[in-house]
């Protein structure tokens, strides 16, 4: 598995080390659990039923039960095993390892395939609460979880599909996982759900691709499949509250040759130079170091970018940014402004990756 390493740029002297944000946290807020519905109203007498046991000396047992019924011949029975499990494993933390230990999680993932819709979300529901356990992570990508999440995010309910992208962000923070669910067809899926989905499915998407690009083989899978443009729409629509996350997933993949193509025929030049005119400061800066990105060995596209009028706010943006701001725009301004030759930016740029 080939991960990407910080990018070290140096030009004029001068040496930067990272030319990522590293201020992601508030941007990507992780998938902690389900946000979908709880029981149905119909159920509220057995929700407070299955809570009540939970907080007894009793869930251990209530807990084997339900596990078993996982297996009923009973679809209803079956259909109520897992939305109980699902709920235990939301709402009692120190119940997500309790189930796994049960056996819980290979019938849930069975219940991932299934045809029926409610049951299929519920199995994937109950494995992205039980991923929340760190020392679950693992079980659940072994046990053969990958492919069926993969399958909901293709055929499963909205919810479904928001759900096996959270599920499997929680599986790639695993390392080993990323390149798995890479090859198992997730990241056009995923593209797709950031396209098309509703503010919930395009923010987990966004956060999932995140995580999974890291890998070098997975960005130019999401290239491939078309992710530059839905990020290039994000980003130019500051009332889609995507600007953010859009940015920093475009920061992860630009270090590839075909992801600064793709940037720049899906119109991504004007949209951050936009950005780093009326942007807020972090979009700023991530806006910045894209364009450092693209500019850094290509003639062509830092005199498309010198046409777009960047070097006014750039220039506005030396004087009244953030420390890193300012010192990426000084840079960015001195290589546009720099002989258009390429053995000039041969000369003084110097890229690893």
């Amino acid at each position: 598995m080939e991960t990407e390493n910080p990018v070290n740029y140096k030009y004029m002297g001068k040496s930067f080390n990272d030319l990522s944000i590293n201020d992601d946290s508030t941007a990507f807020s992780d998938c902690n659990s389900d946000r979908s519905g709880e029981f149905p109203s119909a159920s509220s007498q057995n929700r407070r039923l299955v809570l009540a046991c939970a907080n007894s000396e009793n869930s251990d047992e209530l807990i084997r039960q339900l596990v078993s019924d996982l297996d009923s011949c009973s679809i209803d029975e079956q259909k109520q095993a897992a939305l109980e499990l699902r709920l235990l494993a939301k709402n009692k933390p120190e119940n997500r390892l309790k189930i796994a230990k049960a056996g819980a999680i290979r019938p849930l993932i069975s219940l991932i395939s299934s045809s029926d819709p409610y049951l299929q979300e519920n199995g994937v529901t109950a494995i992205l609460n039980l991923s929340l356990c760190d020392e679950n992570k693992e079980l659940i990508a072994s046990s053969g979880a990958i492919k069926p999440l993969v399958r909901a995010l293709r055929t499963g309910t909205s919810t479904a599909k928001e759900n096996a992208a959270c599920a499997l962000l929680r599986l790639s923070q695993v390392e080993e996982n990323k390149v798995a669910i890479g090859r198992s067809g997730a990241i056009p899926l995923l593209v797709n759900l950031l396209e098309n989905g509703g503010f919930r499915g395009k923010k987990d998407a966004s956060t999932a691709l995140y995580s999974l690009c890291t890998v070098k083989e997975n960005k130019i899978r999401a290239v491939e499949a078309g992710i530059m443009r839905p990020l290039v729409e994000l980003m130019a629509d500051f009332g889609s509250n995507m600007v953010d996350k859009s940015a920093f997933v475009m920061s992860v993949l630009v270090p590839v040759p075909e992801a600064k193509t793709a940037l720049v025929e899906e119109g991504g030049i004007p949209v951050l130079v936009e950005i780093i005119e009326v942007g807020s400061q972090r979009q700023k800066e991530i806006a910045v170091a894209i364009l450092l990105l693209i500019c850094e060995d290509s003639v062509l596209f830092r005199t498309m970018v010198a046409r777009e009028g960047a070097i006014p706010p750039l220039v506005a943006l030396s004087q009244s940014g953030t420390n890193r701001a300012k010192q990426k725009a000084e840079t960015l301004i001195e290589l546009l402004r720099q002989p258009r030759s390429g053995n000039a930016a041969a000369r003084h740029s110097d890229v690893s990756v």
